[in-house]
């Protein structure tokens, strides 16, 4: 992409980049017959074996640790609230303006991908018995209908670079479950946390390349945005979760301390995300930025190290708190 291309707004690097939408981010896709679907892991209601196959997954599934299940949980509600991110993703300026472009084809193919976690992930914990579905069915309920605010506004250089954070971090936190799954010998669970864990790697891949591209044709707004992002913090897209019976955002805090105190999810891990970013961005080294970018750019250079010290004085929280999602 050539630097030299003029820049007035976000509107000509939004047209600009369509091309880059349908040829190289459609290399982060698959095909839909190449990709696997919920029904390949779960038991088949056809065969015979179908009560036994579901007897053994209840077998594994007794030993999944309380804050495990609780945060796989809590990771299902936030997949299955994909109307809400959908929705979202097309009110960002200038995305939805050629249905048949390079932006709506990716943004559908991202979605019909991403609805899958849900449906396979909602499925197990059905066949578990260990989850009252009502209650967990109450709380998707409630985060598709009070929506979200994650501080993006319309802009496709803030949405990007939360679309980006937030792959890389459903990446991790599907892979940690997976690794602790596979622990105490739910090797179903590992298996399917792993394909979704490499789904959510492709997309945070594709997201990072949009807003490198971004970078290079309008550099000090990206990095503005970013900076702005990482000043207003990336909140969850769960960050309203709640349960039935509490105001909006009460469980959400609960369900952050489980994901704390299993290490699925963790402070640390937030500045691991930003450092990857920076590094993948490379903000370091980028120097085409006016005295504003410059700013920006020495403020998220600085930004580990400074929530790296407030991370060393947290305490893992140690409160129990009984999910109504839960039974016993």
């Amino acid at each position: 992409m050539q630097k030299e291309i003029p820049v007035d707004s976000r509107k000509e690097v939004m047209a600009y980049l369509e091309p880059f939408m349908e040829g190289e981010m459609a290399t982060y896709l698959k095909p839909v017959e190449e990709l696997w679907q919920p029904t390949d892991f779960l038991p088949d209601a056809s065969k015979d074996s179908f009560f036994a196959d579901v007897k053994e997954l209840q077998e594994h599934a007794k030993h999944l640790p309380y804050d495990l299940l609780a945060v796989l949980i809590g990771d299902t509600i936030t997949e299955e609230a994909l109307p809400t991110y959908e929705s979202w993703l097309m009110m960002v300026d200038d995305v939805s303006r050629n249905e048949q472009g390079g932006w709506m084809k990716f943004l559908r193919a991202w979605t019909a991908e991403e609805n899958r976690h849900g449906d396979l992930l909602n499925k197990y914990l059905y066949l578990t018995g260990r989850v009252d579905m009502r209650a967990m069915e109450v709380s998707t309920h409630y985060l598709i209908k009070d929506g979200f605010d994650i501080q993006t506004e319309n802009d496709p250089y803030r949405t990007f670079v939360y679309t980006s954070f937030q792959e890389l971090a459903t990446n991790l936190s599907h892979r940690r479950v997976a690794s602790l799954a596979k622990q105490v010998g739910d090797k179903l669970l590992a298996k399917m946390c792993g394909v979704i864990a490499s789904d959510e790697g492709r997309h945070a891949k594709a997201y990072m390349s949009l807003i490198k591209r971004a970078f290079e044709v309008d550099a000090s707004q990206v990095m503005l945005a970013f900076e702005d992002m990482m000043k207003k913090k990336i909140v969850m897209p769960a960050h309203l979760l709640r349960e039935v019976g509490l105001k909006v955002g009460q469980t959400f805090g609960h369900f952050t301390d489980a994901a704390q105190r299993s290490g699925v999810y963790t402070a640390t891990d937030y500045v691991d995300i930003l450092k990857d970013l920076i590094a993948e961005w490379q903000i370091e080294s980028m120097r085409d930025l006016n005295e504003a970018g410059e700013k920006a750019r020495d403020y998220v250079m600085a930004l580990p190290d400074r929530l790296l010290r407030i991370v060393d004085r947290m305490k893992t929280p140690s409160l129990e708190y009984k999910f109504s999602w839960i039974h016993g």
